[in-house]
C-alpha cells in the first residue's frame, strides 16, 4: 500500500479525485512531468540498480540498459503528447448544404478514461514494472496511475515509486496522481473498484486470463490489456552455425525469461544442427528471477526432456542454491513435426526460462497450416530466409499467415529485444493478449484514452484542443463546409 494504514479504497478515492484535475493538465505540463521522473529516475540509477540485482538476479549490464530504456521512454512519451497528434482531435464545421442533410458543428477529440490499474511483471524490474511502459502510458494520457507492486521485487517497486510519486509531485501534478499497492487481495479488491476505469497487466496466462475475467464480471466491466506471453515461433528456410548460434544465444538471453523468447525454431529436415550444443554449452549459468518460477521452469523442463520422440541437443542443467533459487544453462531438444502434433501437450505450452525446441519439417508449403494450427495467437513470428526466397513469392502464404496471427513480423534478426519506437506493435491474438493492443512506443497510449464528441457546443465549453483559437497548438483535422460534394472524386 501507499503505507501501512491505507485502504484500497482510500487508495481508489484518492486517483478518482486526481483525474480530473489531471486530465486538464495541458500537455506541456504533462510533458514535463514526465521528463520529471525521468530525470529522477537516472539520478537514482546506481541505487535501484543494487537493490534490483539483488532481488531478481538479473546482471547489472542488463539492469542499466532496461533502467535507461525506462527513462528514455518517458521522454519519448512526453515530446509524444506536447506534439498533440495523439488526441486526434477533429472539427466537422456546420454545414447547412452538407449533401446528407444539414450538419451541425462537431468535434472529437481522445480524452483520459481515468484512474488506470497496472499489474507489474517480475521479468522487467524497470520497463513493465512500477515505471514502466503501461505506467508511462497512462500517465502521459492523462489519467492516474496505482500499481500493483509484483512480489518478486517489493524493495525496489516501493523505492521506485516513492521517486517517481515524488518527482510527479514536484512538477505540480495533483496529489494521488501515482501510487503503490501491495498483496494479491489488494489488487483484485481494486480491479473490482468501480473507480478504476482500466487495467494493465504482465504475466502468466493463468493470472492474467483470471483478472480479465474479474475485469469483464464487473457491474460495470472495464477495458483490460493482458500480455499473457508467447512462444514466438521462427521459419528457417536454412540451419547454419551462425543462425543457430543467434538462436542460442537469444534463447539464453536474461534466462530465457523473456515473454519474446523464441520457443520454436522450424528448420528443414536436412538441417545439421551440431552447432547447437557448443553455442549452448558457452552460456554461463544465470539465475531464475525467483523460486517460484524456478520451481515452474524445472517442471516443464522435466515435461519437455521426457516427451516421446524429443532428441536431446543441450541438455542444461538446474543447480537450487541454499536460498532455494535455481540457477540454469540452456537447454535444447529436436523433435519432428509429427512428434510436436502428437504431444502437443507437453510441447506447445510456454517454457520461460532457457528451454527452447526445434522442429524439423520436410516441406516449407505445410508451414502456413502449421502455423495456424498450432500458434494461434503470438507476440511476435520470425522468418530467416535467401533474398531470393522472399523475393519469389514462395513465402507469402507463410508471412500472411504470420500476419494474422502475430503482433510483430520479423524477417531475420530474433525477437528479443523489442525497440521503443513510435511504429512498434507488442501486442498480438489471444493467448497473447487479452486485448490485441501495444504496451510497448507511443501507440500504447491510446489504451487509456476514449472518444468524446462535442456537438454545437460554444468555444468557452469545448476542451481547449478543440477551440477554434487551439491554445495548445495540437494538429487539428478540420472538415470545412461545403466539402461533402466532392466525395468521392478522389476515387475516381
Amino acid at each position: 500500500m501507499t503505507d501501512s494504514t491505507t485502504t484500497v479504497s482510500e487508495v481508489a478515492a484518492r486517483a478518482a479525485a486526481a483525474a480530473r484535475p489531471f486530465a486538464a493538465t495541458s500537455p506541456a505540463d504533462r510533458g514535463a512531468a514526465l521528463v520529471a521522473v525521468a530525470d529522477a529516475l537516472d539520478a537514482h540509477a546506481g541505487e535501484l540498480i543494487t537493490i534490483a540485482m539483488r532481488e531478481t538476479g538479473l546482471t547489472e549490464a542488463r539492469l542499466t540498459g532496461e533502467l535507461k530504456r525506462t527513462s528514455w521512454q518517458l521522454r519519448l512519451f512526453a515530446d509524444t503528447i506536447v506534439d498533440g497528434a495523439y488526441l486526434d482531435a477533429r472539427i466537422d464545421d456546420a454545414d447547412a448544404a452538407y449533401v446528407i442533410g444539414p450538419r451541425p458543428d462537431v468535434r472529437r477529440v481522445l480524452e483520459p478514461v481515468g484512474p488506470v490499474l497496472n499489474f507489474a511483471a517480475s521479468n522487467f524490474p524497470f520497463a513493465f514494472s512500477v515505471a514502466g511502459g503501461d505506467s508511462a502510458a497512462a500517465l502521459a494520457a492523462g489519467c492516474p496511475v496505482v500499481v500493483k507492486a509484483h512480489s518478486g521485487h517489493p524493495e525496489l517497486s516501493r523505492r521506485t515509486a516513492a521517486i517517481v510519486a515524488e518527482a510527479l509531485e514536484g512538477a505540480g501534478m495533483p496529489a494521488g496522481v501515482f501510487q503503490l499497492i501491495e498483496g494479491q487481495q489488494n489488487g483484485v479488491a481494486l480491479l473490482q473498484d468501480e473507480r478504476i476505469r482500466a487495467g494493465a497487466f504482465t504475466g502468466s496466462t493463468h493470472v492474467g486470463r483470471m483478472l480479465a475475467d474479474i475485469a469483464a464480471a464487473r457491474q460495470r466491466p472495464i477495458p483490460f490489456y493482458g500480455e499473457l506471453g508467447s512462444v514466438n515461433p521462427v521459419y528457417a528456410t536454412y540451419a547454419d552455425a551462425e543462425l543457430l548460434q543467434g538462436f542460442v544465444a537469444s534463447v539464453a538471453g536474461s534466462a530465457g525469461q523473456l515473454c519474446t523468447k523464441p520457443g520454436f525454431l522450424f528448420v528443414p529436415d536436412d538441417a545439421d544442427l551440431s552447432a547447437v550444443a557448443p553455442a549452448a554449452g558457452g552460456v554461463a549459468e544465470h539465475r531464475l528471477l525467483n523460486p517460484g518460477i524456478g520451481r515452474a521452469f524445472e517442471g516443464r523442463r522435466s515435461a519437455v526432456l521426457g516427451a516421446e520422440g524429443a532428441t536431446v541437443l543441450a541438455e542444461g542443467e538446474i543447480r537450487e542454491d541454499e536460498s532455494g533459487q535455481r540457477h540454469a544453462t540452456p537447454t535444447v531438444v529436436a523433435v519432428g513435426l509429427d512428434t510436436l502434433r502428437a504431444h502437443r501437450e507437453e510441447l506447445l505450452e510456454e517454457s520461460f526460462g532457457p528451454l527452447s525446441v526445434i522442429v524439423r519439417y520436410a516441406d516449407a508449403e505445410e508451414l502456413p497450416a502449421v502455423h495456424e494450427e498450432l500458434f494461434p495467437g503470438n507476440l511476435t513470428s520470425t522468418v530467416h530466409a535467401r533474398a531470393d526466397e522472399l523475393a519469389d513469392g514462395s513465402l507469402d502464404a507463410l508471412v500472411d499467415a504470420l500476419a494474422a496471427t502475430s503482433g510483430r513480423v520479423l524477417f531475420g534478426g530474433w525477437p528479443t529485444g523489442v525497440a521503443v519506437t513510435p511504429a512498434m506493435q507488442h501486442g498480438g491474438p489471444y493467448p497473447a493478449t487479452t486485448t490485441d493492443a501495444t504496451s510497448v512506443g507511443t501507440a500504447g497510449i491510446g489504451r487509456f484514452l476514449r472518444g468524446v464528441a462535442y456537438q454545437n457546443a460554444p468555444q468557452e465549453l469545448l476542451p481547449a484542443p478543440l477551440r477554434d483559437d487551439n491554445p495548445w497548438h495540437v494538429p487539428q483535422t478540420r472538415s470545412a463546409a461545403g466539402r461533402s460534394t466532392e466525395w468521392g472524386a478522389f476515387a475516381r
